[in-house]
This record gives C-alpha cells, sequence and structure tokens, in this order.
C-alpha cells in the first residue's frame, strides 16, 4: 500500500494492537495444541497477546508458515512477520562465517547470503537474524564461531557484504530484511564467557569494535538487534547512550531495532532495574522496537502508557517502523510472500547451491601446515583414523534449518578420489568423552550415549587403528570440537581438542606413517603439542553441506588452498585474548633495552600466535620483493602509491592475498603496531610475477583521539606488505 495509507491504518489501530506490533513470539506460541498449557503460561503472557504478535521466531517451511499466517489472519488485519537464525545458510549450509572470513572474499561471501535468501524466502521467512559483525578476539568465547574475525577492517567488508548479498534487489518480491546483530562489542566479553559484562574506553569501542557495525548501517540492513552484554556497567538492553544517542542519533539509523532473546526481561537479572515495568520502560526509552520473547512489552507498555512513563507517540514510532519494513517486504497485499512448495523446490539445495557452497567451503579452509606431503596422490593407499570420518556433523551448532542428512561427508568425498582398495576407514575414538557433562548441554542423554563407542567398539576400533596404520602409505585424522563445543552458550576454558583425540593422534604416530591434520572446529584451537607431531594441518572449520568434497579438493590437489586466517591460532590459552593489532608497550621483546625477563611477554611460552592473523600456506611458493613508497612524504588530501612485486616460484597457479597493514608510529593516544588497511586476493599462474600496487589516504590514517575525535595527526607511519600479519616487507613515510 501507499505510504499515505499505511499511516491511515497506524491512526486506526487500538493501543493493544500497536503493542501487538512491538512483540515477539517463538513458534511454540503457534502450536494450538500447547499454546496455553506451556508456553504461553511460562511466560506469563495472555491469549490475546498472542493473536495479537507481530512476528514470529524461528518456524520455517512454505506450509507451516502460510498455516500460522492464515491462522492469524482471521483474527488480525496486519500479516506476521517470520524471522529466523539463518546466520550462514539456511537449507544449503556454508562453512562457519569464521570460515568464511579466512576466504578473504566478500563479493562469494555476498553471493551466498543472496542464495540463502532465496532458500529463506521461498520457506517463508522475512528476516534473517544474520548477519553476526562481532569483532572477537578470545577463543574462549564459542560465539566467535559466528564472526568473521579479529579485524575491523575485514568484519567492515564481510558486514557490508552479507548485508547486501541477504537483502539483493530487496522489494516486495525479492531479497530478505538483514538484522545485524550483536549491537555492540558482543565479543569482547570478558574471559570468554558467554553473556558476560563488557568495560572498554570508549576510543577503544570507537576505534576497533564499531566499525563492522557502522559498515552494516551504511549497507542499508532493515533491522539491529541489541547484545546481552553491559558496556561500561549499563546492559545494552537499556543503553541510551549506545542505541539512542550513537545507533539512531550520530548514525541516524531508522530501521528496527530489535532485543536478543529475554534480554528485555533480563535487565532485573543484571540489577539494572528492579522490575519488569522497568525493564520495559528502560528498553523502549533506549528505542527498542520489538521485545523478543519475555513479558515485559506485552503486560507493561499499557500501564507505562497509562501512568504517562511513556508517550503514545513513541509507542506510534516504533511501530510505524514495524509497519513500514512489512509494506516494503510486500507483505499486506501477498502475506506468504511466494512462500510456496514449488518456490521451495525451485530453490533449495539446488546442484548450483551445492557449487557455490563447495567452492566457498574451497576457500574457506586453511592449510596451516605442509611438510610437502600435500597434495596426496590417489596412488596412495590412505587411512581415514578420527570420529569425524564419516561424519557428516559438519555443518555446526547454528545452522539451524540445516539437515545434517545432506551433508557429504569426508568418507564419502575421499571414495570419489580413490580406488576401493585404497581407501579404508575407522573412527578411532569418540568425538567426547564418557565424562563430559555436554549431554546436559545441547545433547539430550540418549544423544550423548549414542555419540560415544561402546565398550565393545573401543575393542573393535583399537584394534582396527593398529591394522590401518600398518596397511597405510598415508593417515589422513578428521579430528576436532564437537558441534555442542562451541557457538552460543559455548565458551571453553581449555581449547584443545578432546583428550581422546589427543591420544589418537599420539597412538597413530608411533606407526611412524605420514600424518595430515584435518581439524574440524568453531574456533581457532590450541595445536602447539600437536604440531610437531604431524605433516600437514587443514583447517576445515565446521565446513558446511559441501564439506567433504571441499576437504577432498584440497587434499588430494584438485583445489590449490588459498585461505587465510582471519583469526589467530594461540600457543596456549594463557595467551588470550590474542590478536595482532595489539598496542606497543615500554618493554617490547623487540625493542626494549632490558633483559629479557623483564619484557612484557610470557616466561614459559614462544611469543606471539602459533598461526598469525592472515596466514595460510598454498601449494604455489610466492615470494615479495621490491617494496616501494613513490613519495616520502603525504600532504592533506593527497594520497601515496605503495607497490611490490610477488612472484610465484612455483608450478602451481593459484591465489595470493596480498595484504596492506600501516603503524602511526607516533601518536597523542598510543596505536597498536600495524592494522590492516588494505588486501588483494591477486591470481598468480605459474612462475608469473606481478607488480601490486596499493594506494594510501589521509582516511585511512585516522584514529580516535583522548577526546574521541577522529583525525589524523603529523607524524611517521609505517607500512607493511606481506602475506600474513608477521611475514611482511616494511617502509615508511611521514604525513605533514
Amino acid at each position: 500500500m501507499d505510504e499515505k495509507k499505511l499511516h491511515e491504518l497506524l491512526k486506526s489501530l487500538t493501543i493493544k494492537e500497536k503493542i501487538g506490533q512491538l512483540i515477539q513470539l517463538s513458534g511454540e506460541f503457534f502450536d494450538v495444541k500447547t499454546a496455553t498449557t506451556g508456553p504461553q503460561k511460562k511466560l506469563g503472557i495472555s491469549s490475546e497477546t498472542i493473536d495479537l504478535c507481530g512476528s514470529v521466531l524461528n518456524v520455517s517451511g512454505a506450509n507451516k508458515t502460510r498455516e500460522i499466517q492464515d491462522n492469524h489472519l482471521k483474527k488480525n488485519r496486519i500479516p506476521l512477520m517470520f524471522m529466523s537464525d539463518i546466520v550462514y545458510g539456511f537449507k544449503t549450509i556454508y562453512p562457519i562465517p569464521l570460515g568464511l572470513g579466512a576466504t578473504w572474499d566478500p563479493d562469494l561471501i555476498k553471493k551466498d547470503y543472496s542464495n540463502t535468501a532465496d532458500e529463506a524466502r521461498a520457506s517463508g521467512n522475512h528476516v534473517a537474524l544474520a548477519p553476526m559483525v562481532d569483532l572477537v578476539r578470545d577463543a574462549r568465547w564459542g560465539r566467535v564461531l559466528e564472526s568473521t574475525g579479529e579485524d575491523p577492517y575485514l568484519n567492515s567488508q564481510f558486514a557490508g557484504a552479507m548485508v547486501k548479498g541477504l537483502q539483493h534487489d530487496f522489494d516486495k518480491t525479492h531479497g530478505i530484511a538483514a538484522c545485524v546483530k550483536h549491537f555492540a562489542a558482543y565479543g569482547a566479553v570478558e574471559s570468554g564467557k558467554e553473556y558476560n559484562s563488557v568495560d572498554m574506553s570508549e576510543q577503544k569501542l570507537r576505534q576497533d569494535y564499531l566499525p563492522s557495525y557502522k559498515a552494516a548501517v551504511d549497507a542499508g540492513t532493515k533491522m539491529i538487534m541489541t547484545a546481552f552484554n553491559t558496556l561500561n556497567g549499563v546492559p545494552v538492553t537499556g543503553n541510551q547512550w549506545l542505541l539512542k544517542d550513537i545507533l539512531r542519533k550520530e548514525w541516524g539509523f531508522d530501521g528496527v531495532l530489535i532485543s536478543d532473546y529475554a534480554a528485555v526481561s533480563e535487565l532485573v537479572n543484571h540489577g539494572f532495574v528492579a522490575t519488569n515495568r522497568e525493564a520495559a520502560e528502560s528498553a523502549f526509552d533506549a528505542t527498542i522496537d520489538i521485545d523478543m520473547k519475555s513479558p515485559c512489552y506485552a503486560n507493561e507498555l499499557q500501564p507505562l502508557l497509562e501512568s504517562g512513563r511513556i508517550q503514545s507517540e513513541r509507542v506510534d514510532e516504533a511501530c510505524w517502523r514495524i509497519l513500514k519494513l512489512k509494506n516494503d517486504m510486500g507483505l499486506f497485499e501477498d502475506p506468504y510472500r511466494g512462500a510456496s512448495n514449488d518456490a521451495e523446490k525451485s530453490q533449495l539445495l539446488t546442484p548450483a547451491k551445492r557449487a557455490l557452497a563447495r567452492k566457498t567451503a574451497d576457500e574457506a579452509c586453511v592449510l596451516l601446515k605442509n611438510d610437502g606431503i600435500l597434495p596426496l596422490s590417489t596412488e596412495k593407499k590412505v587411512a581415514l583414523i578420527g570420529p569425524y570420518s564419516d561424519s557428516q556433523e559438519l555443518i555446526g551448532l547454528w545452522a539451524v534449518h540445516g539437515d545434517v542428512e545432506d551433508v557429504v561427508s569426508i568418507q564419502s568425498a575421499f571414495t570419489e578420489k580413490l580406488r576401493d582398495n585404497n581407501l579404508r576407514a575407522t573412527p578411532g575414538t569418540s568425538i567426547l568423552e564418557e565424562d563430559s557433562d555436554y549431554h546436559g548441554m545441547g545433547l539430550t542423554t540418549e544423544q550423548f550415549k549414542n555419540s560415544m563407542l561402546s565398550a565393545a567398539e573401543k575393542q573393535e576400533n583399537n584394534h582396527e587403528v593398529s591394522t590401518l596404520c600398518k596397511w597405510a602409505d598415508v593417515i589422513v585424522m578428521p579430528v576436532g570440537e564437537h558441534t555442542v563445543q562451541s557457538g552460543e552458550a559455548g565458551s571453553r576454558s581449555n581449547i584443545e581438542l578432546p583428550q581422546e583425540q589427543i591420544k589418537l593422534i599420539h597412538r597413530v604416530a608411533k606407526f611412524k606413517k605420514p600424518i595430515i591434520l584435518i581439524t574440524i572446529s568453531g574456533r581457532p584451537l590450541v595445536l602447539t603439542d600437536i604440531e610437531n607431531g604431524v605433516n600437514a594441518i587443514l583447517q576445515a572449520w565446521f565446513p558446511g553441506t559441501e564439506g567433504g568434497h571441499a576437504i577432498a579438493d584440497i587434499i588430494f590437489g584438485e583445489v590449490n588452498p588459498s585461505g587465510r586466517l582471519s583469526m589467530g591460532f594461540p600457543r596456549a590459552v594463557g595467551q588470550l585474548p590474542q590478536y595482532y593489532s595489539h598496542l606497543s608497550t615500554g618493554r617490547a621483546p623487540e625493542t626494549s633495552g632490558h633483559s629479557s625477563r623483564y619484557t612484557s611477554k610470557y616466561n614459559d611460552i614462544k611469543e606471539g600466535p602459533l598461526y598469525p592473523f592472515g596466514f595460510g600456506l598454498s601449494y604455489s611458493h610466492v615470494e615479495y620483493h621490491n617494496l616501494a613508497v613513490n613519495s616520502n612524504t603525504m600532504m592533506k588530501d593527497e594520497q601515496i602509491k605503495v607497490t611490490v612485486d610477488i612472484e610465484n616460484k612455483s608450478d602451481v597457479p593459484g591465489i595470493e592475498t596480498v595484504q596492506l597493514y600501516i603503524q602511526d608510529v607516533f601518536a597523542s593516544v598510543v596505536q597498536p603496531t600495524k592494522e590492516l588497511k588494505s588486501f588483494k586476493r591477486v591470481v598468480l599462474t605459474a612462475h608469473e610475477q606481478k607488480k601490486i600496487e596499493f594506494s594510501i589516504f589521509p582516511e585511512m590514517l585516522k584514529f580516535y583521539n583522548s577526546n574521541c575525535q577522529w583525525g589524523v595527526e603529523p607524524g611517521k607511519f609505517n607500512v607493511y606488505i606481506g602475506p600474513n600479519s608477521e611475514d611482511c616487507l616494511k617502509s615508511s613515510f611521514e604525513y605533514v
């Protein structure tokens, strides 16, 4: 409908109808048989609230969404909006976002999210609760799985691409709305512990943690979700400075703002307010439009209005934003938005979508070590030994609508490459230990029991491991975290492989056969004690629907690995949080004149990460030469050019990700030792040489000073170019 009619609709609504638009409930509330006796009673809301509810969480499937919409419209004149956690795929599952970040290929990821939008729309979803753009620097936090990594610039590139992909050609029939999360600084929770607090300076918040959210706003995201954490003592759900002053006023975001799950009522648990009524008032004053799965708006907004604590104009404003989004989607003309069985058949898990998922997984895998054993000849006798050998559990925790039955396992993919008599496999051990507590955290007792090997199976596996190790020319070991060990509420104090898998690796190593380790995980793992005992390591993350194919593509050399880490791997958990762009210190080991003991380091471990940000090997061998800056000085409003020669010294064509970093050497606020400012993915044929050019602009030199003013100061700047954040050539210039 046109905007005039939409305003007329808003004016005609009762206060209860308006408040209803501000409430989101999950799918179980719309099950006629159980809603009143189960979830409704537990949440403490009325049947009228359910009838007037404006949006639904995590219901999918054309038939189901159409059924719920039909029942709703019998009682209402405003259609429901269906939202889902669609974080890295709908039915076609891509690698987890930390793997997507490792592609360093935002254009490819934009295509992934466009495909995801097409699938989700066909199944009746209108909003993806994604992308998650939180900056992450502590691998203990389970939700690093959902982020593209530790760097503000790289995260910003992906944030914009993901939003544009989901909302491609957005109109009444194309794209779905993106809901960026979690605003803000959720990735900085203390100790990497879920739902924890965050304390940081405004300068650090603005310089490191806000850029990716701002990039998403600039890309036109329709919605934003608030974070669970407190920020400097104030819960984000009620933080007017963050939501109203920065997001709404400073950035001009006029889209829909939604709380996270039950976060409004949790303002009481935080100790920020004493009652649900105060919680509703606090969140509403912070301009949150939709209360996700809490009773606060449903039960408290009308009393707050009647008492004059909130104003009717503000209710109209929140309701208008929601109505406008529904209208922009065409829901008043087509409340199903094209969802149908036919649409699902034409869109879900098509060969083309599988092919894109495979290409993405190819690019997401990161080769961490290779002594020359890879790529592997198909003439070798290969033993697959590890709990992920024939597992289809390769999609990770947050692929809510994915089906593991659609996943290509590693063993299945290897079978396509090798003759039958050249491949044998055994799990060797279960993924989790028997004394694990995960049967109460994401796994039912039955699921946990089924994931364990019986005594007889253990004995059989022990025998099979010995037999296969003696038989094989090379041993490929797919190991890793269990799905429930990462993702939301997946914080871990120990981020090593499960102990039974470590024991298996050490046992296999005694047979003195070449070992290729494939690690499946939702986070960087501590691999320090394993790395020296294996010949190659391929970090595959949770690689998605086509994960087995992608791993086989790389192991057997059909694809030259090009993935580069978007989050470094620590040597020990005690180093966390760890990130490459740390600040300079007065006693850095590299520059201090003091004796080794009195420098900034751990005395019981080698300094720095095991594998740094930006790191990744390939089957090519690329060398960097002749870094040159075309001017030693940069004036205001000018730019300088930086060039570097790269040469493929091998017979293998490949993709080289050339990375440019800058350091502000002397500043009124100490700056990081280096920061990523640009990168280029360069295709090189065998023995090809190329000169790569970057432009450096004054905008790339700016930082937030102690007064949180954004600008650049005169002085010396170092320029680094290389294949990762550590192995760089260096030059410098002066900004005057």
